[in-house]
This record gives structure tokens, sequence and C-alpha cells, in this order.
């Protein structure tokens, strides 16, 4: 459906990105006017690592079968009446197999309700251990900055899934599939895909498909809903949806240092997209052109490989205090407190449980718990301050939020250990005052809350000298 404006040569690509991640939920009236302005392709995200390694260690994606449905079947009905590709990457949050065939059940369900009929391709990135592992042996496993420390047993322990480009999405389009589920996905790949099959410039294609990715995140105000963008031959007009929704030139821009270290360079697969010689011009209050970016490809083509393994259970116990004297007592009282629990739970398990396998956080929400030793602010840290100094004086919380956290090698010994920390933490002695008294208030009974497993990433690594769909699989199906 590539289109030739009239009275020029250009070409025109309308792409519609209806939401910053599938089952986030958007305004229908926004995304029919996407349909309406006759997109050539619908595209949208459904995974992420931002909401951390629970979805790719577990397989739960985050979010719910319902939301998921409801999303799907508005794309689904448009991509019927449009006739148009519909891409989804990074299924099931995660990108894993059972993340794609979850929602590959679901498209075959809303099909049948609905009546409809297209060529169903499914992506799959799950990376089996020998293949890691002859990867690593291989030394084509690059860890990428602040990446952790890996061996081959690794492999074995954890959950892996690959980072795809364009190129398997493409061929999956190539053998004329109509609606594709793929595992994980580069973002950006998703809206570039058909671009680049229709010849179009690579540093527009790249710029647009990174301006869309997350839907009108880029828009004022930022929400779940749509964008639509039209590509030409040396520009491109991206344009908000919603209702009471604008983009500015600085709106769109800023996009680009989205999950970004550098706003002027995004590393794909294939390359990186260049936007320093990019430039912005608002069109109208909704709409904004821009041209210029540059990409500039690899040397050697690379996949990102993400991994999650399973490494406790936690029971978590929230409380409060308001109390003055026990809010200046509390950092010095909570080391003290960690060392009575170590030698509780050797009474407790009679040595059955080592206290070096249980961890037991205790986190003083408005005093410092987000940044830790990390905070900038002197009022935040509360550190003592020379007489001469001019700073003002460091500000006292009037009151904290106290979150404990227990991790143990199994949710019983968690929740077990974290009943005595509660006990135990709600009448810590305070010097300042004579007999027992209330430390922490627990809104709940009883305080403890089962968290369940926890996960933690094991890989933020490369994996190098491979060919653009090698470590990635296809099956297709008539629905």
């Amino acid at each position: 459906m590539t289109r030739t404006m009239k009275g020029t040569s250009l070409m025109e690509l309308r792409i519609l990105a209806p939401t910053g991640a599938l089952g986030a939920g958007f305004d229908a009236d926004a995304f029919a006017r996407g349909v309406a302005a006759l997109p050539d392709v619908i595209a949208c995200d459904a995974g992420s690592t931002d909401s951390g390694p629970a979805a790719l260690g577990s397989g739960t994606p985050k979010l719910s079968a319902q939301a998921v449905t409801r999303d799907l079947r508005l794309l689904l009905r448009a991509r019927d009446q449009l006739g148009v590709p519909l891409i989804i990457g990074s299924c099931g949050t995660s990108g894993r197999d059972d993340g794609v065939d979850w929602v590959a059940d679901i498209a075959r369900s809303i099909a049948a309700e609905e009546n409809l009929s297209f060529k169903l391709g499914l992506i799959y990135s799950d990376q089996p251990a020998q293949r890691l592992r002859d990867l690593h042996d291989a030394d084509r496993i690059r860890p990428l900055p602040h990446a952790p420390a890996i061996d081959r047993e690794l492999f074995d322990r954890s959950h892996t899934v690959a980072m795809m480009g364009v190129e398997p999405i493409q061929d999956a389009l190539r053998d004329g599939c109509e609606v594709i589920l793929a595992g994980r996905a580069s973002d950006t790949a998703l809206f570039a895909a058909v671009p680049h099959l229709r010849g179009a410039d690579p540093g527009l294609t790249w710029h647009l498909a990174k301006t869309i990715e997350c839907g009108a995140a880029c828009a004022i105000p930022p929400s779940a809903n749509g964008l639509l963008v039209t590509l030409r031959e040396d520009h491109f007009d991206v344009t908000t949806l919603a209702d009471g929704t604008r983009l500015t030139p600085r709106s769109v821009a800023a996009h680009t240092l989205y999950e970004n270290a550098d706003p002027y360079r995004v590393t794909e697969p294939s390359g990186v997209l260049d936007t320093t010689e990019a430039t912005y011009e608002a069109i109208d209050e909704r709409t904004v052109r821009v041209r210029g970016a540059r990409y500039l490809p690899a040397d050697g083509y690379t996949n990102k490989l993400e991994g999650a393994e399973l490494i406790g259970y936690q029971t978590v116990i929230f409380g409060g205090v308001r109390d003055r004297v026990v809010i200046d007592a509390l950092p010095k009282l909570v080391p003290l407190a960690k060392e009575y629990f170590e030698a509780k739970i050797l009474d407790v398990f009679g040595g059955a449980v080592d206290p070096a396998d249980v961890d037991i956080d205790y986190r003083l929400y408005g005093a410092g718990a987000v940044l830790g030793g990390s905070e900038p602010d002197l009022l935040a840290r509360r550190e003592p301050r020379p007489l001469t100094s001019r700073e003002p004086a460091p500000l006292a919380p009037r009151e904290l939020g106290v979150l404990i956290t227990v991790t143990a090698p199994d949710q019983a010994t968690a929740h077990a250990i974290a009943t005595f920390v509660a006990h135990a933490s709600s009448h810590l002695p305070i010097a300042e005052y004579d007999g027992l008294v209330s430390t922490l208030a627990y809104p709940y009974s009883p305080p403890e809350t089962d968290r369940g497993p926890l996960y933690r990433f094991t890989l933020n690594h490369v994996a190098t000298g491979v060919t653009p769909t090698e470590l990635f699989r296809t099956t297709t199906e008539e629905l």
C-alpha cells in the first residue's frame, strides 16, 4: 500500500503505533482516527525489561489476559478492515516462547469469535543452553557495560532470550504473514521492518521507529495512546491521535534520550542511529516534522542476550513510625537487629538454615530508601555539616515507612523468619524510653505477606558473529 503523493514522486508510507504496550490500553476513538488514516502497517510492542527480571524468569506476563485481549481484539479487527500487516513484538512481556504462545492462543480465540481469517507467523527467541555454551566457548558472547560476570554453567540455571532485529520479521512478511507475533524484539524493529522492505531511507526509518516505539509517550501529556507516522523520502511527520494531546519539537526530540545513555546514538543489532543532525519542526499543535538522522551500519551483526534466574523467595513486612525518638534511633538499631536475627535463625532452626543464605533488608522510606548512599541531596542524606556551613540545617522526616524484606532459599523459611522479624521489629529497644514501647505500626494483620519467587538478571551481553536470523525460528499457520 505504499502511496505516491498527488503531483509528486515522493513515496509515502504510514505506520500506526496504537499504544506503548499491548495490554496497557488505549483510547478507542484515538485509535479509530489512526485507522481512518489508512496506515500501511500497524505495529505494537508488548514487552520490556523495565519491570525487572520476573517476567523473563517466571514466564508470567506483567499485564493481564483480559487487558491484552481487549487491545488485541481492536488491533485484529482493524487489521482485517485495512488488509495490512499487524506486527507485535516481545509477546508476554519478556518475549519468551511461552509468551508468544500465550498471545497466539488469545489471537486464535479472537479470530474464532470475530470470524477473522489471516496467516499467522510466530517468531520464537528462546535460546537453548547448549547453543549458549557453544557461543561462550567460541568467545562470541560479549559483555555490555556493567554486565555481570558469567560462566557456561549459568545457561542451565537461567532462561535466556535473544533480541531480534528487523530481519526475522521481514522474512515472515515475505512469506505472506498478515499477523506476526514475535518473541523478544528490539522495540524499534517492529516499526522499521516494513519501511526497510519498501526501500525507505534507513536514517529516517530507524528514527521514526525510535520516536513511536512507546506510542504517545512523547506526547504532552504522555499517555498509552497512539501515534501515526507518515514517512516520505526526506522526512517523516509524527502526529498524536488522542484528544487533548499535542506534540512539540522538544517532546519528540526528548524521546531519543528515553532508555538511552546518549540521546544522539541509538544502537540496533545492525548498526547505530545517529540523530546528531536531526531537525524537528512543528507543523501544527499535533504534528512534528523530522529530518536529518543517519544510520551507520555496524561492522558485524549482534543480537542482545537477556537472561534471568531464580535466586530465592521473599516475604515482606510493611510498617510505619511517627515517633521522633524512634525515627532517630532506627539507623543505629537496624544493624543490631540484624545481628540478633542471625543468632535467632541458628536457634530456631537448629542449624538447618544457614544465616548466610538469608537476607533481611530494612528500607526506611522517607530517609533515603530509594538512593541510599548515592543520595546527592544533603537534606535527604541528613549528613552532619560543619559549624561554618551556610547550608540549611538537615530536615528530619516526621514519619517513616519501613519495608522489611526477608529473602531465603524457600518460601516456608522466608515466612517463618519473617514472623519473628516482624514481632521483634515492633518492639525494638529504645534507650531513651524506659520499659517496652511499640516502634513500628503495621497496617495489615498478619503483617507478613509472601511475595513469592525472586529473580535476577543474569545477562546483559550480545552474541557476536551471528547472521540476523540464526538465533530465531518461525512457524506459520492459517487461521
